[in-house]
């Protein structure tokens, strides 16, 4: 997991071409007014979901983790806690290939809050729960960008 603001782009230029194509998308795009749903931005390598939703308390959110794409996370409104640990602390259940998750259950390790213009990178043995609320529940709207790993991990 990688965790950090988009006003310090320049502290991350080791990360993969595929992130760093989704910082570019973010900063030349007024994501704000993209209504909800899927951007394509080159295919199924690399999209981005537009989601809005009101966050709420970690018994009503899921853990996740992805084997085909890395999400990267972007803050456009509100604020969220986003729960963290590794996919081996967990207790695996059915990964369902057709919808990239997989499904677990345990305890956090650590969280996150991402504000306006925070990003938090996941790769696949990062378990999140995203939704949580940081203290009252409020409205969020969120990027998430799809990059797809696949092809890195089959080389």
């Amino acid at each position: 997991m990688i965790f950090g603001s988009m006003k310090h782009l320049g502290e991350f230029s080791f990360l993969e071409e595929g992130v760093k194509e989704c910082f570019r998308y973010a900063c030349n795009n007024d994501l704000n007014s993209y209504e909800q749903g899927r951007y394509e931005i080159d295919g199924d390598r690399l999209f981005v979901n537009i989601v809005e939703y009101t966050t709420t308390t970690p018994e009503n959110r899921f853990w996740e983790a992805h084997k085909k794409y890395l999400d990267v996370h972007v803050m456009l409104k509100g604020q969220e806690q986003i729960d963290i640990n590794f996919i081996d602390n967990m207790r695996l259940k059915a990964y369902k290939p057709e919808d990239d998750f997989q499904s677990m259950e345990g305890e956090k390790n650590s969280m996150v809050v991402l504000n306006p213009g925070d990003f938090l990178v996941c790769y696949p043995k990062d378990a999140h729960r995203t939704a949580v609320a940081a203290g009252e529940p409020e409205l969020v709207k969120k990027a998430i960008f799809k990059v797809c790993i696949s092809r890195w991990r089959e080389q």
